[in-house]
């Protein structure tokens, strides 16, 4: 029992709360808004969470765990089958299920598969339909009827993480159905997340947003070296990739692509870390990495 669990009043909630969904459809973003910090990585592109994160937000009467999942799609490598490994362990372990959906795109066959998972366990489980601003009214109910016709989820909530509404609701459905239990950590803690996976994780998120085609995908962050200085902090990481062809673009003409992703990612860690970082980024080429579990274990992606 946690040290935390004699101080909480009579009636206070917790657990654990698992965001699950197909790739892209806001679940990070989710995440961080109702957190009021990132702790999750985000980018337009798919696939942008890799590792089970967990966002820790403690209130007077609750304290809410929620655990974000990789996309749920068909693995195609040793990576892949990693990150659905991953999505699989946390829908065991949680006490809720919030199933994540588009609004724009409707049903599709990884919203199958989410439907498959959460039909197998005997919890508590919610449908939040993001992009809700993105749709008109008429178009979203049946979706809404579609998802009640299931008898899936307790209820259906459309949500807009960008424009940040009706996420109140979600969270009072959240506690609402949390069973009674201890603070299992302090309240000021916000992730289980070391530095360094923050620090890998922050680099990786720039790599997805600078880069435009489907490098990405292929690229793992390595850091090598971190040392705290009286007015810094330096930093040495290596970005992973697996051709000599991703290599050239990681780099850029003259540097450039390099240089734009190193800036980004210190004002990121900057902000983020709260002290000045001093980054120093290298890009080496590791073939095939995503299909060779001596590399994905020293990253952290085995299962």
């Amino acid at each position: 029992m946690p040290t935390e669990a004699l101080n909480v009043p009579a009636g206070y909630r917790s657990g654990f709360v698992g965001l699950i969904g197909k790739p892209n459809v806001g679940k990070s973003t989710i995440l961080n808004l109702l957190l009021g910090r990132k702790v999750s990585i985000v980018s337009p592109r798919p696939q942008t969470t890799r590792q089970r994160v967990l966002g820790i937000l403690t209130k007077d009467d609750a304290q809410v765990i929620f655990v974000d999942t990789p996309g749920w799609h068909k693995p195609e490598d040793p990576l892949g089958r990693h990150l659905i490994s991953v999505a699989k362990g946390v829908i065991e372990e949680v006490d809720i299920l919030v199933a994540v959906l588009d609004a724009t795109s409707g049903i599709e066959i990884e919203d199958e598969w989410v439907f498959n998972e959460v039909r197998q366990r005997k919890r508590p489980a919610l449908a939040v339909i993001n992009k809700a601003d993105a749709v008109k009214k008429p178009s979203l109910l049946p979706f809404l009827e579609q998802l009640a016709a299931l008898k899936l989820f307790d209820d259906q909530i459309p949500v807009s993480a960008l424009k940040h509404e009706n996420l109140d609701v979600l969270l009072k459905e959240i506690i609402r159905r949390l069973p009674e239990g201890p603070r299992w950590y302090a309240p000021g803690q916000v992730t289980d997340q070391t530095s360094e996976q923050i620090i890998r994780e922050l680099i990786r998120e720039q790599v997805f947003n600078a880069v435009r085609q489907e490098v990405p995908y292929a690229v793992a962050i390595r850091l090598d070296a971190m040392e705290d200085k009286p007015r810094v902090t330096v930093i040495q990481a290596t970005i992973l990739v697996e051709r000599e062809g991703q290599k050239a673009i990681m780099i850029g003409k003259r540097g450039q692509m390099l240089k734009e992703i190193g800036k980004a990612a210190r004002l990121e860690l900057e902000r983020e870390l709260g002290r000045r970082i001093y980054l120093e980024l290298w890009v080496k080429v590791e073939k095939d990495w995503r299909r060779k579990m001596s590399v994905l274990r020293e990253l952290g992606y085995h299962y």
